[in-house]
């Protein structure tokens, strides 16, 4: 993990900190609106990774999201390595198969040439 994080050059960002699609939302008007928020100073690809976690959002979010400001090569790792924090945590509360996940995002790590 520390050769993977250590190979890319995060610029710290203000992050939303828990951005998966239960923190998501639309006005009735149409605009977005993000809530519930634990912000901190980090990877701006940790708010990239968590919305691929229990849904995800529209192609055209990635690809808009892409055209203003790329993401680096890499980033598909470390969206494991980021999210494996969160399968853990998951694990730890409710048990069940987030373990299998884990293990599987684990192995993806391990077994990631470098």
């Amino acid at each position: 993990v520390k050769l993977i994080l250590n190979a890319h050059e995060c610029v710290p960002s203000l992050v939303h900190g828990d951005l998966w699609s239960g923190n998501q939302a639309y006005t009735k008007e149409g605009d977005p609106v993000i809530f519930d928020p634990a912000v901190y100073y980090g990877d701006r690809e940790v708010d990239i990774a968590m919305t691929y976690l229990f849904g995800s959002n529209s192609a055209s979010f990635y690809s808009t999201y892409n055209t203003c400001w790329p993401l680096s090569p890499g980033h598909e790792l470390r969206k494991t390595v980021y999210n494996l924090y969160h399968i853990l945590n998951h694990y730890v509360l409710f048990g069940g198969g987030y373990l299998t996940q884990a293990q599987v995002m684990m192995n993806t790590i391990l077994k990631a040439p470098l």
